[in-house]
């Protein structure tokens, strides 16, 4: 069974500008930016210009790679190209899926934080995991639709979220005179310099969305020069908004009062500066981004995993559904976001998606200088500047994470080892022949499915025989 129909060029250059900004502006700015300001304090704003520089590092090497191996897989297809097919291929791809998955169930629980606050209630509720669980089952309506029709919702409603976020930060600045006053100013932490870098890795779950772009590589128009762009143009907007939003923030709360509604403080800072209304539009545009991220994330994710299923790099079983493989992994993917939405608070799901992704990028960085470096044509530098970044990122974030949560800590240091331990047993008897290979070409396979649909055009009764077979 193939993983589903791909259709080449039907995303263009600002279509994949809205995938990838669809997923960056979600819950990780709504509802992580107070978690951040926990850790950073003051310096909250100066984290987020910390995180822009690691992502762009970072995005330097998936550039380079997507430039010469487009592919629906993205990521998934990249650690095949480095590393081969084996346990570490198998579960670097299922970390980042995983982080995808996380990064599902934090938007859900956002949506609900910041839907209740039309009726004042707070994120303590038992109606946010409710919220959050009608959010995901949307969403798996609006994925099993065809890839043109999410392309397209996506983006329009990604811009209208980036218009919104920009009229809210530019009149909660206006409202304060585009005052400085409260920008870098109030309580900063103890240890000021690890918990900086700290509050970096959480910063960065509003930057790792441009993966996403790889990931739909197979189907962008001229993706060898338009993925780049893409990428660029995503990180660029982004860090230009969270440079507006934190000012906004900051402007308009003390740490302290940022700290007290770290789930839904861009909403309480429109409470002091634009009244009544100036909630409502941050709720509404705060309902719209978490839609949108959420219906990209699972479209990104669904597609990684239906490629590694192929490749039969990841166990899969069909359990009686019908359909191609990727409307199975929409199906897993919800279920587990479901299960994680209503286990976890915010906080916790967000800790545990930063460690994921950066274990993951820490190993692809380290396989590309090591191995593709000179073939993908990447600079050393930028490698290894990305590398050391990552690494000492991760480092204060466990640091920090031992001091105030050492179970999710914990909870990472086990789940970790285990998906590698897992894929080593479920791969070491496999043996990937010739006709394997094959779906490392994601050309080869969009040729074979157009081969596919022609011949049942030309008889009626291929949709019948398929599904017998």
């Amino acid at each position: 069974m193939k993983q589903g129909s791909y259709e080449e060029n039907s995303i263009n250059l600002w279509g994949a500008v809205g995938l990838g900004t669809g997923v960056m502006i979600g819950a990780a700015i709504f509802a992580v930016i107070g978690q951040v300001a926990v850790i950073a304090g003051a310096l909250f704003p100066l984290a987020y210009i910390g995180g822009a520089i690691v992502a762009a590092c970072s995005a330097h090497s998936y550039v380079k790679m997507g430039n010469l191996y487009p592919s629906a897989g993205g990521i998934g297809m990249f650690f095949v190209k480095i590393y081969g097919k084996g346990a570490v291929t198998a579960g670097c791809a299922l970390l980042m899926a995983f982080s995808m998955i996380i990064a599902q169930s934090l938007v859900a629980r956002t949506f609900g934080t910041y839907t209740l606050q039309l009726f004042d209630i707070g994120p303590e509720s038992n109606l946010v995991p409710v919220l959050g669980v009608g959010l995901l089952l949307f969403t798996y309506i609006v994925n099993v639709m065809k890839s043109q029709f999410v392309q397209t919702f996506v983006s329009i409603i990604s811009l209208i979220k980036i218009a919104g976020l920009v009229v809210f930060s530019m009149a909660a600045l206006y409202a304060t005179g585009f005052s400085l006053e409260g920008v870098l100013s109030g309580s900063v932490p103890d240890q000021p310099a690890p918990s900086f870098v700290a509050a970096i890795a959480l910063s960065l779950l509003s930057f790792k969305g441009f993966t996403t772009i790889t990931n739909n590589g197979g189907e962008i128009v001229e993706p060898k020069k338009n993925i780049g762009r893409a990428i660029t143009i995503s990180i660029a907007l982004c860090a230009g908004l969270y440079i507006l939003m934190t000012w906004a923030v900051s402007s308009s709360l003390t740490i302290g009062e940022i700290a007290e509604a770290r789930d839904y403080s861009l909403a309480q800072a429109a409470r002091p500066v634009l009244g009544t209304y100036g909630l409502w539009f941050t709720v509404a545009i705060a309902i719209l981004a978490t839609i949108t991220v959420c219906i990209a994330g699972v479209f990104a994710v669904s597609r990684m995993t239906a490629m590694l299923t192929d490749m039969k790099l990841i166990p899969h079983s069909h359990f009686g559904m019908s359909g191609t493989i990727q409307r199975h992994m929409v199906v897993y993917i919800i279920v587990l976001g479901i299960t994680l939405t209503i286990l976890f608070d915010l906080s916790r799901i967000a800790s545990l998606g930063a460690m994921y992704y950066l274990v993951m990028d820490i190993i692809f960085q380290w396989g590309v200088l090591r191995r593709v470096r000179e073939k993908i044509e990447a600079l050393t530098p930028v490698v290894t500047a990305s590398l050391i970044l990552n690494t000492l990122v991760l480092s204060a974030f466990l640091w920090y994470k031992i001091r105030t949560d050492l179970l999710v800590v914990i909870l990472a240091a086990v789940t970790i080892p285990l998906i590698f331990i897992g894929e080593y047993f479920f791969l070491r008897n496999k043996d990937f022949d010739e006709e394997d290979e094959d779906h490392e070409d994601e050309n080869h396979e969009d040729e074979d499915h157009e081969e596919v649909k022609g011949s049942n055009d030309e008889d009626p009764r291929g949709d019948t025989d398929k599904k017998k077979n």
